[in-house]
């Protein structure tokens, strides 16, 4: 049977428990905002998702964003995070995306092609979305901004009750 190929299992296709729980996702383009946004979590004592930009997985990689990841938290190893690479609807992105280990895959594509992911993701630990969390920032604006600045920014968002709601 083929990726493409459908098995007629029927299974739920993702899991109920998306990442919610994971904490506000706050989506970062670069390893100082990825360390901003887990001191900022980390000294509010908060859980925080990663979240990279749309469609991250297709233009830079699993390989890039799983080694930013790593690196933030090593940086911030008090930390307590979830990562999500936004792979949009290329499945050969996905299953790279599910093959480095990252937590978190978000992938649109096909249904039947999200199904064979889905089954993929669950032997491997992995969570398969077929949609964005809710961003409560999206630190593209402040790209050349300060590590301070940064870590500012975050803060003041993870302080806001709109952001665990």
């Amino acid at each position: 049977m083929g990726l493409l190929e459908p098995d007629g299992r029927g299974r739920r296709l993702f899991r109920r428990n998306d990442l919610t729980e994971a904490g506000p996702a706050i989506i970062v383009h670069s390893l100082a905002h990825a360390v901003a946004a887990l001191s900022a979590a980390a000294e509010a004592g908060r859980r925080v998702t990663l979240a990279s930009a749309p469609e991250a997985g297709i233009h830079a990689g699993a390989g890039w964003f799983g080694a930013l990841v790593a690196a933030a938290r090593e940086a911030v190893p008090t930390a307590r995070c979830e990562a999500l690479l936004d792979c949009g609807d290329d499945a050969g992105a996905a299953q790279a995306a599910i093959r480095a280990g990252i937590e978190g895959v978000l992938f649109t594509g096909r249904g039947d092609v999200a199904e064979r992911l889905a089954d993929i993701a669950r032997q491997r630990g992995v969570r398969l979305l077929p949609t964005r969390p809710a961003a409560v920032v999206d630190l593209a604006a402040e790209f050349f901004a300060s590590p301070a600045t940064l870590r500012r920014r975050c803060a003041e968002v993870l302080s806001s009750p709109a952001a665990f709601c």
